[in-house]
Order: C-alpha cells, then structure tokens, then sequence
C-alpha cells in the first residue's frame, strides 16, 4: 500500500532518506519493519478494526504509529508516530 503522507518529520526522515536521527535509536528497526509492513499490504484485514477511522499499531509502551487509509486510492494518509502517553 502507497504511503501519501507522513506527519512526523523524524519518520519522514526515516522512510524518505533511511536516516533515523529523528526518532529513538532503540526503535529505528521495528518502525522499519512496520513501515516495510504496511507498504506491502494489500488491503486491511477484515480483523482489523480502526479506532474511529484511525488505525493504530503499537510501536513501545507510549509509542504507536497512527494512520488513516484511503479506501478508494488504495493509500496510507496521515501516517504520524504519536506519544500515546
């Protein structure tokens, strides 16, 4: 799946440039497996349940990355690493 925007600069940075200055070290390779993840989804499972039309993925304790998806392009929007905490 296409990912049309990223909110967060450091992940921007991350996927864009593979530069992880502006995200925790510690999480560099999960987010990029996740992002790896998520660019080669199809579709949403149908187990798969947005919270009002935000999806979530846990990345730590406080950290996930939050996103929408554009059902009629077929893209990720709004793709943001948020401090849940």
């Amino acid at each position: 799946m296409r990912i049309r925007n990223v909110l967060h600069k450091g992940l921007r940075r991350l996927i864009e440039h593979d530069d992880a200055s502006g995200i925790q070290a510690a999480v560099a390779e999960k987010l990029r497996r996740i992002i790896s993840f998520l660019q080669d989804m199809e579709s949403t499972s149908a187990d798969w349940r947005p919270r009002k039309g935000t999806w979530s993925l846990f990345v730590t304790k406080n950290w996930r990355l939050t996103f929408r998806i554009d059902q009629t392009e077929v893209e990720i929007i709004d793709l943001d690493y948020e401090d849940y905490h």
